[in-house]
């Protein structure tokens, strides 16, 4: 009687103190797994989202580069009328576009306010439009910004300059604050030369570095996630690269 008396009072105070921190201890394990994996999802999202806007810019750069250029004069079969019909050249340039020769240098050098290390002009027919367009592409601080207008008689950096033209097109661009180490040229440029492409930058493009002459341009997009990883609390980086090629040879 005595031990069945004593089976039917239940757990004792000690039992009960034991199970419950046994209890806690699982909790608190497995709330810490929740966090981290919580972290780790918005890490994982942050990179993914940051890979995947800086590869839809890549592309449309690309794009863009790959028919500029159109249509050239010796598209016509008849002498057009109006300059603003036909594109001069892939890339458009100033100061005193068209009629003053620039050259490309490193490091933003050179005589041409654009082509530059982090500012394009392309020159194009885009859709079904029958006037030619300028595209630009301008690094603002670590934003890179695209506007697009029809080509007219004013030099190009200006019409592209005007109020409401250029918008956001992507952000968190550290190419120019790369923090990884030196400044890196989100564009680089290929000229066509007698003996073949080279380099505009170099000294052996000679006479054929020039906007006109420009084949290839190499993209590089680094881009920093917006906010840091919550478990190192350092910012990720990514970087993208590829290579534009102008498909129109006959300007």
């Amino acid at each position: 009687m005595l031990a069945r008396e004593r089976a039917e009072l239940g757990f004792s105070i000690l039992e009960l103190m034991v199970a419950m921190a046994i209890f806690l201890v699982l909790c608190g394990a497995m709330f810490g797994l929740l966090q981290v994996s919580q972290q780790k999802y918005s890490s994982e999202t942050q990179l993914s989202g940051a890979v995947q806007d800086a590869r839809l810019a890549l592309d449309q750069i690309v794009r863009d580069f790959n028919v500029s250029g159109y249509p050239s004069l010796e598209m016509f079969s008849s002498q057009p009328t109006l300059p603003v019909t036909y594109a001069l050249g892939p890339v458009a340039w100033s100061p005193n576009y068209p009629s003053a020769v620039c050259t490309i240098g490193t490091g933003g050098g050179g005589s041409c306010t654009t082509p530059g290390d982090y500012d394009l002009i392309l020159e194009t027919r885009l859709g079904t439009d029958p006037s030619v367009s300028w595209v630009r592409y301008q690094l603002i601080s670590t934003t890179l910004y695209r506007g697009v207008v029809q080509k007219s008689s004013t030099d190009p950096a200006t019409a592209t300059s005007g109020s409401g033209v250029m918008v956001p097109f992507l952000a968190n661009v550290v190419n120019a604050v790369n923090p990884n180490g030196s400044p890196q040229p989100i564009f680089r440029y290929t000229c066509d030369t007698p003996g073949g492409p080279i380099a505009c930058a170099s000294s052996a493009a000679g006479l054929a570095n020039s906007p006109l002459n420009i084949r290839d341009v190499d993209v590089t997009l680094i881009v920093a996630t917006p906010q840091r990883d919550m478990q190192t609390q350092v910012v990720k980086f990514v970087e993208l690269n590829g290579r534009g090629h102008r498909s129109n040879p006959t300007n």
